[in-house]
């Protein structure tokens, strides 16, 4: 379980190819001791199982299922990862509850300065337009953030230099990808009411 607040990046060193997936390695200052193998780490929002960890690069294998469903089968040497380590008990939640569970991939289609702020336009698949909400918390590489506006088949975000500075979204370009994780609280809503009809 994490909570989309990142204070971590890493970036991709080395990549394998398997049969079924890839292992991908990624350097960066995260603490981590040896003990800590098998841990969950969010990586640009993907949950990912850490096998090694060596001189500051971590490896983690990724199946064909989460490739195909996230951002990283465009993945490449050189790729900036947002990294959060899983939440502690007692630990604050500033963002919002996130599984690293990513729904759908989504395309920057604008970005717009305003002040020292960007806002975002993402496109984003019918299938999970319906679960947005103004105002909602929702997840993009990992990071939680909160959308602006709702448009056809597209959303906005605002984010402040703050957090463009700690993480990846300060250089992300137009048309470029993106892992989506819905908040997990407008899913269970819509089921239930769903099922209620």
């Amino acid at each position: 379980m994490f909570n989309g607040i990142i204070f971590n990046k890493g970036e991709i060193t080395k990549i394998s190819k398997r049969k079924k997936g890839i292992n991908i390695f990624i350097k960066s200052n995260l603490k981590i001791s040896s003990s800590k193998l098998g841990i969950s780490i969010s990586c640009d929002g993907v949950c990912l199982t850490l096998i090694s960890y060596n001189k500051k690069i971590s490896e983690f294998y990724l199946s064909n299922e989460t490739i195909q469903k996230s951002k990283f089968k465009k993945a490449k040497i050189g790729d900036l990862i947002n990294l959060e380590l899983p939440l502690k008990y007692g630990q604050n939640i500033s963002g919002h509850i996130c599984q690293g569970h990513v729904d759908t991939v989504s395309k920057i289609t604008k970005i717009t300065a305003v002040d020292k702020s960007i806002i975002y336009e993402f496109s984003i698949d019918r299938k999970f337009h319906k679960y947005l909400v103004e105002k909602a918390s929702i997840l993009v590489n990992g990071v939680s953030l909160t959308i602006a506006k709702i448009k056809k088949n597209k959303f906005e975000i605002w984010v402040i230099p703050h957090t463009l500075k700690l993480t990846n979204l300060e250089k992300i370009k137009k048309n470029d990808l993106v892992n989506i994780e819905i908040d997990i609280l407008s899913k269970y809503v819509r089921k239930f009411i769903n099922e209620k009809k």
